[in-house]
C-alpha cells in the first residue's frame, strides 16, 4: 500500500513540474525583454562564482594561513604560545581547567 502511495506521489509531482514548465515555456517566448534579463543576471551569477572560485583557489592558501590559529595561545603566529601575561594553568593540559566559578 505504502508504494502505491509513493508511485502516486511521485506522479503527481512530475506532473506539477510538467505543468509548471509548460507555463514557464510560454512566459518565456512571449516575453523577450524577460528572457532576456534572465540571461544577463544568469550570465553575471555564473562569472561570479567562477571568480571566487578561481580566487579562492589563488588566495586560498594565504588567507588560510594568516587566519588560522596556531598553538593554544598563538594567532597569526604573531603572539608566542604562552603569553606573560596568563597563568601557566590556562597552557597545561595535564590540570584541569578552571571554570567561571573559581
Amino acid at each position: 500500500m505504502a508504494e502505491a502511495w509513493d508511485s502516486e506521489l511521485v506522479t503527481q509531482v512530475f506532473g506539477y513540474l510538467l505543468a509548471l514548465s509548460t507555463e514557464f515555456t510560454k512566459e518565456w517566448e512571449s516575453n523577450d525583454m524577460r528572457a532576456t534579463i534572465f540571461k544577463v543576471l544568469l550570465g553575471w551569477i555564473v562569472l561570479s562564482v567562477t571568480a571566487i572560485q578561481l580566487a579562492w583557489k589563488w588566495y586560498g592558501p594565504t588567507v588560510n594561513n594568516i587566519y588560522y590559529r596556531q598553538g593554544m595561545g598563538g594567532q597569526n603566529g604573531g603572539t608566542p604560545e604562552y603569553p606573560s601575561n596568563f597563568p601557566m594553568w590556562e597552557s597545561s593540559s595535564t590540570e584541569s581547567l578552571k571554570t567561571h566559578r573559581e
